[in-house]
C-alpha cells in the first residue's frame, strides 16, 4: 500500500527536524513539508486550511474548539513554549515603571487572540490581581499597520478594545499615543527608545512556574478535520514520531562531546532546564508521567484565561482539546 501523502507547514525547530528531514518517518505517511514564517502559517491555515497538518496558535485553536469547529483537531504535540514576562514593552522615560502602573493606561496588542497575550493578561489578572477592564486596549500590527483579528471575539462587558488599522504599535508607543505594548514579536524600536518593562523577566518567570506549574504552550500541532475523519490512525502516528524527534533533540542538545548548536555552555543550560522542569523538560501529552501535571495545569489555566478574556465562547475542559484516540493513551 502506498503511503498517504500529506502536507505539513511549520517553522524550523531542532525538536521537529528529525521528522521533517525523514530521519524519523511517520508510519504510513509521506510528508511534504513547508517551512514558512510563523505569521504566514497562522494566517493561511487559520483562514484557509491550506495544508493537512499545521503548526497553529493555541489561542486561535481554543477559539475554534469552543465553537465546536470540526475542521481542525489539535494533537498533544506542543511545538513552541515560552514564558511571556518579557513581552511587555514601554517607552524610555515613560510613566510605566512596574506592571501595577499599567492600571488606567493604554496597552497595544497585535491581536487579542494572540496566545502570548492570553498568557500575559492571565498573569496580570490571576497572579497580580489586575482588573483588565481598568486598562484601555488597542489592536494594531506590531511593526506594520493593518493587522486584523482572525477569530471572532466575545469580549467581557466593560472592556475597552479599539482596532487601529492605520498605525503600528511601535509607532504609537514611540509617539506617546499608548503606554505599553504586549507582543510576542518585539517592536522594532526596542533598544532605540523602547525597553522591556521587566529586565529580570527570567527570574520572575521561573518563580511563576514554581508557584503555578504553568509552562506556557504557544503553538500546537493540528490536523485538518477531514484528514482526521478519513484517516484517524494518522493522529497517533504523528504523535509518536514527533515525540521521538523531540527526544532525539534533547539528547543532541545535552551532548557535551560536540557543539550541536552555536552556543557556549549549552549542556549546562540543558542541565538547568532539567532541574527546573524535570527529566522531560519540554513535555508533550496531557497526562504522561513526566509532564502530565505541568501540561494539564498549563492547559487548564489557558482555557480559563481564554474564556475570561473572551477568546472562547464557552469555557473548555482540557479533555475537550484533543481527539480521544491520542489524549487518553499517549505516553512518553
Amino acid at each position: 500500500m502506498n503511503p498517504l501523502s500529506l502536507t505539513l507547514a511549520l517553522g524550523h525547530y531542532d525538536h521537529t527536524r528529525d521528522v521533517t528531514d525523514g530521519t524519523v518517518p511517520v508510519e504510513g505517511v509521506a510528508l511534504r513539508t513547508l517551512h514558512l514564517p510563523i505569521e504566514e502559517i497562522f494566517y493561511r491555515f487559520t483562514l484557509h486550511r491550506e495544508w493537512d497538518i499545521s503548526e497553529m496558535s493555541m489561542g486561535k485553536y481554543i477559539a475554534l474548539r469552543a465553537q465546536d469547529d470540526p475542521t481542525v483537531w489539535a494533537l498533544p504535540i506542543f511545538i513552541s513554549r515560552a514564558f511571556r514576562h518579557s513581552m511587555f514593552y514601554v517607552r524610555d522615560g515613560g510613566s510605566v515603571k512596574r506592571p501595577e502602573d499599567l492600571v488606567g493606561k493604554t496597552i497595544g496588542v497585535p491581536e487579542w487572540a494572540q496566545t502570548a497575550g492570553i498568557y500575559g493578561r492571565g498573569w496580570l489578572s490571576d497572579y497580580l490581581g489586575i482588573d483588565l477592564t481598568r486598562i484601555r486596549w488597542v489592536q494594531a500590527g506590531v511593526n506594520q499597520a493593518g493587522r486584523k483579528e482572525k477569530v471572532a471575539l466575545h469580549l467581557p462587558d466593560g472592556l475597552s478594545y479599539t482596532p487601529v488599522p492605520d498605525k503600528s504599535l511601535d509607532q504609537m508607543l514611540m509617539d506617546g499615543e499608548i503606554d505599553a505594548v504586549m507582543s510576542a514579536r518585539p517592536p522594532t524600536s526596542l533598544g532605540k527608545g523602547l525597553s522591556r518593562l521587566m529586565d529580570n523577566y527570567q527570574e520572575l518567570e521561573e518563580q511563576y512556574f514554581k508557584e503555578t506549574s504553568i509552562f506556557p504552550i504557544m503553538h500546537g500541532l493540528v490536523l485538518r478535520g477531514d484528514v482526521m475523519s478519513a484517516h484517524p490512525w494518522v493522529a497517533m502516528n504523528l504523535v509518536k514520531s514527533f515525540a521521538l524527534a523531540k527526544k532525539n533533540s534533547i539528547e543532541r542538545l545535552s551532548d557535551v562531546t560536540a557543539s550541536h548548536a552555536p552556543l557556549a555552555w549549552l549542556p549546562d543550560y540543558t542541565s538547568r532546564m532539567e532541574k527546573v522542569f524535570g527529566e522531560d523538560w519540554f513535555p508533550y501529552g496531557v497526562d504522561n508521567s513526566q509532564g502530565g501535571s505541568i501540561n494539564r495545569a498549563t492547559l487548564a489555566a489557558f482555557c480559563k484565561f481564554g474564556f475570561e478574556q473572551g477568546i472562547c465562547a464557552r469555557r473548555l475542559a482540557v479533555d475537550e482539546l484533543f481527539p480521544k484516540n491520542v489524549a487518553g493513551s499517549f505516553k512518553v
